[in-house]
């Protein structure tokens, strides 16, 4: 009996303990992808779009903890961030607008920040392949210009929102995230700032996407699409 758990133990068991380390490890650490369950990011990250997260992009942790072995940059402006909510630590993801010592203030969907207003343009359609119809109808989609950083963002007139907000100084080590989708994102407008020690790394590409609302039919189109 004894030989035989030993050889269950170094044939099968064994490796797959090793294995399970390793991957595990390789997720905390390094990099991983994460399953987008809501629309707070349209329509730059859709429903159902599997993500990857570059978890070296600032630095390197001890594996399993928020502690930095090294850091070697800090998030950017602009940059898309996966991180835990400081309300109740669900993993959300959304895009950073405010760095530490900014002053965030919103009026009507109007973004400045340090008091120069973000601007607006008129957004492509290619932007738009993954919105029905009705959709495009309901809500207004343009790109939004911060310090000569773009990305593209939706509001939807029609629906009670938080349009207003600040003005806010970012505290030290903190950041002030939203999301794309403006008018449909519990972010910094409604749990505050977030703390560097709580952003696990950076959303760099959509590695595949399944339409949820078609039978959860692979959308090809985005597969290894890159996140603006």
């Amino acid at each position: 009996m004894k030989k035989r758990i030993r050889h269950l133990w170094l044939e099968w068991i064994k490796p797959f303990v090793i294995v399970l380390i390793v991957c595990c490890t390789f997720r905390s650490a390094i990099a991983d992808w994460n399953v987008v369950p809501t629309g707070s990011m349209k329509p730059t990250i859709l429903e159902g779009d599997r993500i990857l997260v570059d978890k070296l992009a600032y630095g390197l942790r001890v594996p399993f903890t928020s502690w930095y072995v090294y850091d070697w940059t800090k998030p950017e402006r602009n940059d898309v961030v996966v991180f835990a909510s400081p309300e109740d630590g669900i993993r959300l993801v959304k895009r950073i607008i405010g760095l530490p010592g900014d002053r965030i203030t919103m009026r009507s969907n109007q973004l400045y920040v340090n008091g120069v207003p973000a601007v607006y343009e008129t957004i492509r359609n290619s932007t738009l392949d993954g919105f029905t119809d009705e959709e495009r109808h309901d809500h207004r989609f343009t790109r939004e210009q911060i310090n000569g950083e773009s990305h593209a963002v939706m509001v939807t007139p029609k629906r009670l929102a938080r349009r207003n907000f600040g003005p806010l100084i970012v505290p030290e080590h903190k950041y002030f995230v939203m999301g794309d989708n403006r008018d449909n994102s519990r972010d910094s407008r409604w749990f505050g700032c977030v703390d560097s020690d709580l952003i696990f790394g950076q959303a760099t590409s959509v590695v595949m996407s399944l339409d949820a609302e078609n039978n959860y039919l692979p959308r090809t189109d985005r597969f290894f699409h890159s996140i603006e």
